[in-house]
């Protein structure tokens, strides 16, 4: 309890627990895209279902790897070596999280692709997924984008009580804004689109990582904020022009 009061008097604590906060709320930007584009292909009836039940996992996945942080930490260990290049369990896990994305996002773009246009494949793909199947993906992002976020965490703070709030504000985000995009995807087609772009930078940005390559997530995010906005500009312009054609 003394150790707790004497963080809660601590500035320093404070603007740890602040930014980590952020960076933990950007890092479950990738994780909430993914969820919102896979509950969309479920039945109406089990979206909301499997969106809360997909980030409620995220939350348990991250407080149970906070409990085993010593053990977190030797995941950045090296542990093999290929042609010179060395590789921790951490560097495979991301890339394997990186390659199923990749596969993911080009399999839903050719759904989008298949059909005559972006309504009918998006109306031919949805229901397409089970439940159980839905979940286990889901879960399995969930594991990547965990660990990457609790390696985050230690690298920014030694205290656990702040790692712990931290990832349960995040979390506690996510829920909030899991609905409200969920279903602006699924009310503009083009936006799916535009969003399994993401999801393959990200992918490749997963891979870079696993090789060695460090890309500043900030690079990634300013290009997707970038995206949306041209994205939305257009939205505005095509409804103005569709409103001005009903006047005529």
């Amino acid at each position: 309890m003394e150790y707790l009061l004497q963080l809660a008097a601590s500035p320093a604590a404070w603007v740890a627990l602040a930014t980590l906060v952020v960076m933990e709320i950007v890092l479950g930007i990738d994780n909430l895209i993914f969820i919102s584009i896979l509950t969309n292909k479920l039945p109406e009836q089990h979206r909301a279902k499997a969106r809360r039940l997909g980030i409620s996992m995220a939350l348990l996945l991250r407080l149970g790897l906070l409990s085993t942080v010593a053990y977190i930490v030797k995941l950045t260990a090296p542990v093999i070596e290929v042609f010179g290049q060395a590789f921790s369990w951490k560097d495979m896990i991301l890339i394997a999280g990186g390659l199923f994305l990749l596969w993911k996002a080009t399999r839903e773009i050719q759904h989008v692709m298949a059909g005559a246009n972006e309504g009918e494949a998006l109306s031919n793909s949805r229901g397409s997924l089970g439940f159980a199947a839905a979940i286990g993906q889901i879960l399995m992002l969930d594991i990547v984008f965990s660990i990457d976020s609790i390696i985050t965490a230690v690298g920014m703070t030694e205290h656990l009580p702040i790692m712990i709030i931290a990832v349960i504000a995040a979390v506690m985000v996510m829920l909030l804004a899991a609905e409200p995009l969920a279903r602006f995807i699924n009310n503009n087609p083009t936006i799916v689109m535009l969003a399994l772009g993401f999801l393959i930078m990200i992918g490749m940005t997963l891979i870079a990582d696993g090789f060695g390559v460090h890309i500043p997530k900030g690079y990634i995010y300013a290009a997707m904020g970038f995206s949306a906005s041209i994205e939305i500009l257009n939205m505005l312009s095509r409804r103005r022009t569709k409103r001005v054609a009903a006047r005529h």
